[in-house]
């Protein structure tokens, strides 16, 4: 993989080990000659991811909406910005520049973003590895809500399996260069009750 989105939170949390995992991936990223693409800010762990790979010379591609660069909130030391219109017209753009996905720890828009790539991934638009990097356990709640859909009928467990997570960058970007999609069925299982 060649350039990965990160998708992650514009606070840093309470526990400095949040900071300190996201300068941790923007190593690995430098050391592996891996391209980030991110939500182009300046502040919390995207500040401090971009800062990161910023440092080391590292390959920083920054896609904010019109909105948040208004709020003066995006990262003037990033050498290459995308406006977008919209928060939908950013995903739409990282979607085009990027191999793989992953999700550290973040709130609504990382949600989000997380769950919009895994579900081009299970309708089939999109084949690329999606990948949660669970530090301190933060997502320990969402996989355990996966687990209940899964096992309520609401999820296929196929499905469910094409989330790569790891507390562990080395793992998580070893597992995702091995990522294999699922092999596909129908998009929808039609039961009739």
């Amino acid at each position: 993989m060649k350039r990965i989105a990160v998708f992650c939170g514009s606070s840093l949390g309470f526990s400095e080990t949040y900071k300190l995992e996201a300068e941790k991936l923007g190593t690995y990223f430098c050391e592996h000659e891996i391209d980030m693409v991110y939500g182009g800010g300046k502040i919390g762990m995207m500040g401090a991811i971009a800062n990161a790979m910023i440092e080391k010379n590292g390959v920083v591609i920054g896609v904010i909406p019109e909105l948040l660069e208004h709020e003066e909130v995006m990262h003037d030391g990033v050498e290459e910005m995308i406006v977008s219109k919209s928060m939908s017209d950013r995903k739409v753009i990282i979607s085009k520049l990027v191999d793989g996905y992953i999700a550290m720890p973040g709130g609504f828009g990382t949600m989000d973003e997380l769950f919009e790539a895994l579900t081009l991934s299970q309708l089939g638009i999109e084949s690329k590895p999606v990948g949660i990097l669970n530090t301190n356990g933060f997502f320990d709640h969402t996989l355990a809500q996966l687990d209940v859909m899964v096992a309520e009928g609401f999820l296929k467990a196929s499905n469910r399996a094409m989330l790569i997570v790891s507390d562990s960058v080395d793992d998580l970007l070893l597992q995702m260069k091995d990522y294999r999609e699922p092999i596909r069925t129908q998009i929808i299982d039609k039961v009739v009750r």
